[in-house]
């Protein structure tokens, strides 16, 4: 009996804890509670180890300001800053002054307006382009992946970084510890023989003991010579250029930018350069000045445990909130917090057309049930879901009318709004949204409108699975 009562006094102990530690997230504390129900003992272990540590997220806070503010007079003055709702090219701008206010307050990174973009819907054009800008650095290329293979392709990357690390060229590399955990020794050490500097971002063990694990570096970030940037939704591996069988045809977006949003991802890899090598870099080389080659307005906002706000969520919800004609969303992952969520609800009941494409084949099981169980509410309001069915679709982008769009690393989901550290691109010129927007068109061709009537027969099993996976979500 006394066994029951401690175990019983135990068990209350874990639940209290939760409901006080994150009692700012509910739909977290929820999930949580059901996996200390499911596992007791193990669940609350996990808790320990993989929940936030809001101690540390503070840390890592403070750490990013303090580099932020260290290059933000450098960078501020090189740039062509947009600071004003009237110096926005896109007329669709007018009358939104409190989103271009949102927008200019949301991150440590401006809308600068001397920039060319050129956007990438394949891995075999994406990896063509970076490898060939890799090939002409003279100074420094700085590489950050979540997932780095040692592959066909992961080969190639290796190989351009051996050469010019030979020349004289500074290479750096960060890859994530968990997403690039299958990273043999023998592939780093061959670039470290050859002068690559090399680190893993918070690798699982040491992330584990300091209770960081929920961390993970999402980003896809390649710098040459301070003047041509990459960012997108390609790791490095041979699946993303299709090679994979059980995943097939790999639809991804992928955005090359040359121009002053350069400077802004060259700023976001020094700084989780330092979180991941202990390095401050604080070179005005790595920041070269150069001749406006474009007009393009672009932003490059990033969110993580390093940033005061959840920058890309509070993105999105905005953006979603002004929108008067079309919400389009592509994202591999579909898990909307309950803002995004009500506010897509609210569009489409608005009569916004809102159309998203979520893969019909996918690399998750449970995440997919997750994402379902989303739909048939969303639907109810007038939401449009589509399954891709040409292969998998990896592609993480949002247009708003004619108004922005984001090419970006960040998918539609919890973990990449609140904990993962992540990084998009939001372009502006109408004809950078018309790229994106043929692009999207073409991904509804190659896709299968999910029919109400039909997706409401579904079996109680998947219905059931799916309940639980939408328990799980925030933690997904």
């Amino acid at each position: 009996m006394v066994w029951l009562v401690l175990i019983l006094l135990a068990f209350i102990f874990q639940i209290a804890t939760i409901l006080v530690l994150e009692f700012r997230s509910p739909s977290k504390a929820v999930a949580w509670m059901f996996i200390l129900f499911v596992v007791p003992l193990i669940g609350f272990i996990l808790y320990y180890f993989v929940a936030q540590d809001y101690k540390k997220r503070r840390k890592l806070r403070r750490r990013g300001s303090r580099l932020f503010q260290e290059m933000k007079a450098r960078l501020w003055q090189q740039s062509e800053i947009v600071d004003s709702i009237g110096s926005m090219h896109n007329g669709e701008f007018a009358g939104h002054e409190r989103l271009f206010s949102l927008l200019t307050h949301l991150s440590e990174s401006p809308i600068t307006g001397c920039n060319e973009t050129q956007v990438f819907n394949n891995g075999e054009a994406a990896f063509h382009a970076m490898l060939g800008e890799m090939d002409k650095a003279k100074d420094h290329i700085h590489i950050e992946f979540y997932i780095f293979r040692n592959d066909g392709i992961g080969t190639q990357f290796q190989e351009v970084m051996i050469r010019k690390a030979r020349e004289g060229v500074k290479v750096r590399l960060v890859c994530d510890g968990l997403g690039s955990y299958k990273l043999p020794r023998s592939f780093v050490g061959k670039l470290e023989e050859a002068g690559v500097e090399f680190f893993f971002f918070l690798p699982p063990l040491i992330a584990t003991l300091d209770r960081r694990v929920n961390y993970r570096n999402h980003r896809k970030i390649i710098v040459i010579d301070g003047t041509v940037g990459f960012v997108g939704g390609l790791n490095v591996g041979d699946d993303y250029l299709g090679l994979y069988e059980k995943m097939g045809y790999w639809r991804d977006t992928h955005l090359q930018i040359k121009g002053d949003a350069v400077y802004f991802l060259q700023n976001t890899f020094l700084g989780d350069w330092r979180l991941a090598s202990g390095q401050r870099i604080n070179d005005p080389a790595l920041f070269p000045e150069h001749d406006c080659q474009g007009a393009e307005q672009v932003q490059i906002l990033t969110s993580g445990p390093d940033q005061h706000w959840n920058a890309l969520q509070e993105m999105c919800f905005g953006a979603i909130s002004v929108a008067k004609r079309r919400i389009w969303i592509a994202s591999p992952y579909f898990i909307p917090d309950p803002s995004i969520y009500a506010g897509l609800k609210t569009a489409a009941v608005s009569g916004v057309e809102v159309k998203i494409i979520i893969p019909y084949h996918s690399d998750s099981r449970l995440v997919k049930l997750a994402s379902l169980s989303y739909v048939e509410d969303l639907m109810q309001a007038g939401v449009q879901f589509y399954e891709y069915t040409k292969g998998f679709i990896h592609a993480k982008v949002l247009i708003v009318d004619d108004l922005l769009a984001s090419v970006g690393t960040a998918n539609m989901d919890m973990r990449s709004f609140f904990y993962n550290f992540e990084m998009t691109a939001l372009l502006f010129d109408q004809e950078a949204v018309s790229r994106l927007s043929r692009d999207f068109e073409q991904d509804l061709n190659d896709s299968r409108l999910i029919v109400p009537r039909e997706f409401a027969r579904r079996s109680r099993l998947q219905k059931g699975a799916e309940l639980v996976a939408r328990l799980l979500s925030p933690l997904l």
